[in-house]
């Protein structure tokens, strides 16, 4: 399966990969590209045959942001606010895309590409990896779910200091803000997001969507209303046949289908 000139798709054995594909722009956003993308996801969200997903870049960088140069021409404020509704399609579409997303990030993921990594379940990074929220260089105010996602990853403190200073952030740094699950040599990092896919892949798919979807919710609910939506998920994942395969594993004494990869 092959998406349009700025987004290729691949799907190898259930495991898709959607690459950014602009590398002469370091893989830029302008909104033909997140249009594509847009149509992209949702494609790979009807198709049954994914069970995961690796998001990543084409070349030395997985992301450089949105196309400034494209910038110039913004004069009414109304029409930006319509164009940037229609380029928030695709952060929706990666928040709720039911099933697991792994970004493996090489080189550069500046202001939007670092909003669309923080879209998925996990990050892992090469250690030439560099995160900036660039925003404040161009007097831009963070977007594509940027201002939701940040602070509840690192809290509010430290989103403020990455937001206002619009510094470079290596990879070991991110790693310890808890931003990036692991850090790697560039030539193993989308080898590792694939394994960690193909991992996940093996979890209950209805279990696992169910999951990710009561954690993007934890934040706005309160205790007892999360409890409910809890009891309700948990009844369908403990009827379903995936979990009684689970506990026929476990009284056999046999290896579980789902393990992470160490």
């Amino acid at each position: 399966m092959r998406g349009a000139d700025m987004i290729k798709i691949t799907n190898e054995d259930g495991i898709a990969t959607l690459t950014l594909a602009r590398p002469e722009r370091k893989n830029a956003l302008n909104a033909a590209m997140l249009a594509e993308l847009s149509e992209a996801l949702l494609a790979l969200r009807r198709d049954e045959t994914v069970k995961a997903l690796v998001l990543t870049g084409e070349g030395d960088d997985f992301c450089a942001g949105g196309d400034v140069s494209s910038m110039q021409a913004a004069t009414d404020a109304a029409s930006v606010r319509a164009r940037m509704l229609e380029n928030q399609r695709p952060c929706l579409a990666l928040a709720s895309f039911d099933r697991p997303v792994v970004a493996a990030i090489d080189g550069a993921a500046f202001g939007a590409g670092f909003s669309l990594a923080l879209m998925a379940d996990f990050i892992v990074a090469s250690e030439r990896a560099r995160f900036c929220l660039a925003f404040a260089r161009v007097g831009l105010v963070p977007d594509l779910g940027m201002l939701h996602t940040l602070p509840r990853t690192i809290g509010i403190q430290r989103t403020r200091e990455l937001i206002y200073s619009a510094r470079e952030l290596p990879a070991g740094e991110a790693r310890a803000l808890g931003l990036v699950l692991e850090v790697l040599p560039h030539d193993t990092v989308r080898a590792r997001a694939h394994e960690l896919a193909r991992a996940l892949a093996e979890q209950s798919a209805a279990g696992f969507a169910m999951t990710k979807r009561l954690l993007a919710q934890s934040f706005e609910q309160d205790l007892a209303s999360l409890l409910d939506a809890e009891a309700g998920a948990q009844a369908i994942a403990l009827t379903s046949p995936y979990v009684r395969e689970a506990a026929a594993r476990f009284v056999r004494k046999e290896r579980p289908r789902f393990s992470w990869p160490e």
